[in-house]
């Protein structure tokens, strides 16, 4: 129980509360009371907050959320170089500078909410040196440009992440981070090529120097099997199956700056991708003369192939602009690949595998117009059944 006692000072007599924290036998104290009373409500407080497993240690509080920070991005080893990178960049550029020298119990809402507004929004730039500001897209001219909600959703994460951290070490009763409004995302329009379109893309790719071949194929597999980039240039001889037309998706090869780091595919699970036929005699020429632990497609040095430039001199955006169809990057063809398969008539379980999802419910949520046209099919077959039923009257 905490106890309270008198002392003396020149300014007269004070009071001080002696009390432990939980989990120790060691005391400590809070000193300074003008009055018994005011030590005593403050006794009785610890006590309360206590039993509650609501306590929050005075001297811990003050720790700010700077010093907590790389902590908790420590403790994010675990998850893939692409999002770790992202964090740290996020931590750095974002929440850091805003947050770093504040303590985690002066933490409010309505300063968490102003900042996650404010980035959204962005800040428009004033006064004479606005006119040094070149104008964005937009045609503003932006002091700080609004940023997306994903990019917002990150960086507010984090110090939702290590506010949660701090509650549970005692150092803030609540995460004053909880609760505010976030921007709302709205989902980019997908582009879906025809088969057609794809040929038409793969024929340009050809006609890049001599890796054309190489970049045909791929396009092919990017199209029709719904990789990833990084799953289709991890692949390697020994990955492919002939007879049963299958890939083994097994490694995603992941750019990182300018570093390509090996790792487990997304989700942490080998899969099984089919190919359509037309693509074993592609595959075996990728194939012809190399190992089996060689890549399937790689770069002219046989190491993992980089990311295409997504400017006109990439290979692909040239072959995209040249062959006419709606622009494309590599990740788009995934979505082909989906619209492909559901259009050859592929339920949404099939999909899921082929692309690698953890569950239908993932791809029914990111695919669902592709499925717009099974709602015309339950149309019929209740028009079918009712005439059934009526006629059977």
């Amino acid at each position: 129980m905490a106890t309270v006692e008198a002392y003396s000072t020149k300014a007269g007599r004070r009071y001080r509360v002696r009390y432990r924290k939980p989990g120790t036998r060691a005391s400590t104290d809070k000193r300074g009371f003008r009055t018994k009373r005011d030590a005593e409500l403050f006794a009785a407080s610890v006590e309360v907050s206590k039993a509650r497993g609501e306590f929050v240690d005075a001297t811990a509080a003050r720790a700010t959320v700077g010093e907590l920070g790389p902590e908790w991005l420590e403790r994010k080893a675990h998850r893939k170089p692409s999002t770790l990178r992202s964090l740290h960049t996020s931590w750095r550029v974002h929440v850091e500078p805003r947050w770093g020298s504040v303590a985690v119990a002066d933490v409010t809402t309505t300063a968490v909410q102003a900042w996650v507004t404010g980035l959204s929004t962005g800040r428009e730039a004033t006064g004479p040196a606005a006119s040094a500001v070149k104008p964005g897209k937009d045609g503003k001219r932006w002091a700080v440009p609004p940023k997306s909600a994903t990019v917002v959703a990150r960086a507010y994460g984090i110090l939702a992440g290590v506010l949660d951290d701090a509650v549970r070490d005692r150092r803030a009763a609540v995460n004053a981070a909880r609760g505010v409004t976030m921007p709302a995302k709205s989902p980019r329009p997908r582009t879906y090529l025809t088969h057609d379109q794809v040929q038409q893309l793969a024929d340009q790719c050809a006609t890049v120097g001599e890796s054309g071949e190489q970049y045909r194929t791929l396009v092919y597999v990017l199209a029709y099997c719904g990789l990833r980039w990084g799953e289709a240039t991890g692949l390697r001889v020994r990955n492919l199956d002939m007879l049963r037309r299958r890939l083994a998706v097994e490694e995603n090869a992941v750019e990182v700056g300018n570093v390509i780091r090996v790792g487990t595919p997304k989700t942490h699970e080998r899969r099984s991708v089919p190919f359509p036929r037309f693509l074993v005699e592609q595959l075996a020429r990728q194939c012809e003369g190399k190992a089996r632990d060689e890549l399937v497609f790689a770069g002219p040095d046989g190491a993992h192939l980089h990311r295409s430039r997504t400017t006109e001199r990439g290979w692909f955006a040239a072959s995209v602009r040249r062959s006419g169809v709606p622009h494309v990057t590599p990740h788009d063809l995934r979505h082909t690949a989906a619209s492909l398969a559901v259009s050859a008539g592929a339920n949404v379980k099939a999909v899921q595998r082929m692309l690698g999802h953890a569950s239908a419910a993932m791809t029914l949520d990111v695919y669902a117009d592709l499925f717009d046209d099974d709602l015309d099919a339950v149309s019929v077959a209740l028009d079918h059944a009712r005439s059934l039923a009526v006629v059977g009257k």
